[in-house]
């Protein structure tokens, strides 16, 4: 569904005009919509109707306590990869024993924590690690449930930066290697052994490649079970893409298909860990036109907002929508659309033929996934506020930070 509409020349999210939530709430400001979180999350239930699955939503793509109040109230379990992260999904109502936590990285502390809340799975990705988590284990008097993150080596043939599956990635474990390491986690007495996992990569938008893993999965499943290791679950990641300009982005029925007729007849329960998929076209970043500046090569719209807010055209050179919230008087030409920040790559932007007057409101769309969780305080600029719609309802559910919070964490020397 899409959740911004025009009515009478105004964008609207839901029933809400964007020019009301600019008015109460300011700008920058992302603004989500319920229905259209509610109708994502329904529609990989629809898609996995009739098999026992769990749909964990991943954290990393937005960590709003509210976002994750609504998931965790239609039954999603979460992909976590951090204590922070854990810490979040409890304190939106999450179920730790939905949460399944990812990531090379994890702590001692860390994996303190998610132990002594009893999380469902531990997705390991290295032999390192596999040592770690059992001494804690052990010095906690538990058994810490175990997959490993397998690394399939198969191209998903997206941006390298959110390929995760190739034999190059600093992610999970090769696969030629995985049988030995789980035979090595059997041997460790403070460990669990439940399922396995993979994740491929992000913005996924041919289904071949996740099907193709999955079948790559299922024939170590098989050898596993063959020496005696018989698993609980399959971990089979997330990934699936959405469109942000003209990409064909399948409902995920269609792009679950090819993947569950791989997985079809199993026993193991089926777990998936969309992200971007849920929330990305949920949410637009709103910002207001400051100045403009004709060029004669280039003219440019600096906007409120910058890299420091949505980090995505900076960092992958990523394409986002911009459209105008209501009319304007300006005369159409070609714009950049930067920030006030002190950087050449500070741009939300590039080459986008709109008529634009300053003052003018703008709505950068698809910012939903990977938008206000990315951002920082980069020239001691303040993270945008965030507003959730419902209805006819608007809710602050992240109010903007203020510079004097900012510094109250620092201090001078003594002098």
């Amino acid at each position: 569904m899409n959740p911004f509409q025009r009515r009478d020349g105004i964008l609207h999210a839901e029933g809400v005009s964007l020019e009301d939530i600019a008015r109460r709430f300011g700008t920058p400001c992302y603004v989500y919509s319920r229905a259209a979180l509610t109708a994502a999350f329904q529609g990989y239930g629809q898609a996995l109707a009739g098999r026992e699955a769990l749909v964990c939503f991943a954290v990393k793509a937005n960590s709003n306590l509210a976002v994750l109040n609504i998931f965790a109230r239609l039954g999603a379990g979460f992909d976590i990869v951090s204590g922070g992260e854990l810490a979040r999904v409890l304190a939106a109502g999450g179920d730790p024993g939905k949460v399944v936590f990812s990531g090379v990285g994890k702590s001692v502390p860390e994996m303190r924590l998610a132990l002594g809340h009893g999380i469902l799975c531990f997705n390991v990705e290295s032999a390192a690690e596999l040592d770690r988590l059992n001494a804690v284990a052990g010095e906690m008097g538990r058994r810490a449930p175990v997959s490993l993150r397998v690394n399939p080596d198969v191209d998903p043939k997206t941006h390298p930066y959110i390929s995760t599956g190739l034999k190059t990635s600093k992610f999970g474990i090769p696969y030629g290697a995985a049988l030995e390491l789980y035979r090595q986690a059997r041997r460790l007495p403070h460990l669990e052994i439940r399922g396995i996992a993979c994740h491929i990569g992000s913005q996924l938008l041919d289904p071949a490649p996740a099907a193709e893993a999955a079948g790559r999965v299922l024939a170590l499943v098989d050898a596993l079970a063959a020496e005696g290791m018989a698993l609980r679950h399959l971990d089979l990641g997330g990934g699936m893409g959405i469109r942000y300009r003209d990409e064909e982005a399948l409902p995920a029925g269609d792009y679950l298909r090819p993947l569950l007729g791989v997985v079809a007849g199993r026993h193991e329960r089926l777990i998936l860990e969309p992200g971007r998929s849920l929330v990305g076209n949920a949410g637009l970043l709103l910002t207001r036109v400051g100045t403009l500046k004709p060029g004669e090569e280039r003219s440019f719209a600096v906007v409120d907002a910058a890299m420091n807010d949505l980090a995505r055209p900076a960092l992958y050179d990523a394409w986002h929508d911009v459209v105008p919230v209501g009319g304007s008087g300006g005369n159409p030409r070609r714009y950049e659309i930067v920030g006030p920040i002190c950087e050449s790559g500070d741009f939300l932007a590039r080459d986008r033929e709109l008529a634009l007057a300053e003052g003018d409101l703008l709505a950068i769309l698809s910012a939903g996934a990977y938008g206000m969780v990315m951002s920082s305080n980069y020239n001691t600029r303040p993270r945008a506020a965030e507003v959730m719609v419902d209805g006819d309802q608007a809710h602050l559910v992240r109010r903007r930070e203020t510079v004097d919070e900012l510094l109250a964490g620092e201090s001078v020397l003594p002098a």
